[in-house]
């Protein structure tokens, strides 16, 4: 017996957009608490998630933990403004967090593609590599 391996994120679902939107607003929510201009701390973090991102080791060591993630790269933006503040980084990634559930969707047709494959006698299994606690939340 075979078993199609679906991925869930960016495959089922589109887990990309919206992020710099998501990112953004986040942002533009801690600024001026933080007393940094706005445009700056948004390009200051588009800056930390690239770096952050780019290295392989600190990518499989921290996507573990994506909140703990997000809010690593907004202190690196605010360190980058040489306006350290841990507690508006983590609050800054709380805000990113909860507007990421808000615009998180299926792709058009998943539901109806999967229904298909399950009607065809088609066995599969879910993989993914990312956060067990985020996963689980969306696959429920």
């Amino acid at each position: 017996m075979k078993t199609l391996l679906v991925d869930l994120d960016d495959t089922l679902l589109d887990y990309s957009g919206g992020v710099d939107e998501c990112w953004t607003a986040a942002c533009q929510t801690v600024a001026v608490s933080a007393g940094v201009d706005t445009a700056s701390l948004i390009d200051a973090v588009r800056k930390a998630r690239r770096w952050f991102w780019d290295d392989p080791e600190r990518h499989r060591r921290e996507r573990v933990d994506m909140l703990g993630a997000w809010s690593k790269i907004v202190a690196n933006g605010f360190e980058r403004l040489g306006a350290p503040n841990d507690a508006l980084a983590a609050a800054a990634a709380e805000d990113f967090a909860a507007r990421r559930w808000e615009v998180m969707r299926l792709f058009p047709g998943v539901v109806q593609a999967l229904g298909r494959l399950r009607e065809g006698g088609v066995t599969m299994a879910l993989v993914t590599n990312g956060d067990k606690s985020q996963q689980r939340r969306k696959i429920e």
